[in-house]
């Protein structure tokens, strides 16, 4: 499980619209990569929207915002259009990066075990570097204390 200060595990994954996103190609700019457990469900949306309507300060402090979910790029697709988002959301169906970051988690709800998407935030430096995390997220009042941590950089 990467720690911070540690190398941000690079990813290669496709994102709603179509392209692809490389961390590495990011290197020189702050990446904020949220990480949430699926699209259109009331955290999540709040998450994600709450990064939508903060991406202009994001990118004046430098930095890019990614959202990522192990949903496909066609849920990806339906959920930016119907919330009306401006956060690129990155697609790990296989859940490799999500491994990689180890927020993929055994969680508890109504008495059952399963595995899923820890909520957590990596803020990743402009040399590629992790330089802070935020595991087990509450959505209220998160974004700003990301774009504070952001700004400081």
């Amino acid at each position: 499980m990467p720690d911070v200060n540690d190398m941000a595990p690079d990813f290669t994954l496709p994102r709603d619209g179509g392209d692809m996103v490389s961390l590495s190609d990011l290197r020189g700019q702050a990446v904020v990569l949220f990480f949430y457990p699926r699209d259109d469900t009331p955290g999540c949306t709040k998450e994600s929207i709450g990064f939508s309507e903060k991406l202009a300060a994001f990118t004046e402090a430098g930095a890019t915002v990614l959202g990522l979910s192990k949903d496909s790029v066609a849920s990806h697709e339906k959920f930016v259009a119907k919330r009306e988002l401006s956060t690129p959301m990155l697609s790990d169906e296989n859940g490799t990066t999500c491994e990689d970051y180890g927020v993929w988690k055994e969680k508890k709800m109504y008495g059952k075990s399963f595995m899923g998407i820890e909520r957590s935030t990596f803020l990743i430096d402009r040399d590629g570097k992790i330089a802070a995390i935020w595991r087990k997220v509450k959505v209220p009042g998160h974004v700003d204390e990301v774009l504070k941590a952001v700004q400081a950089l």
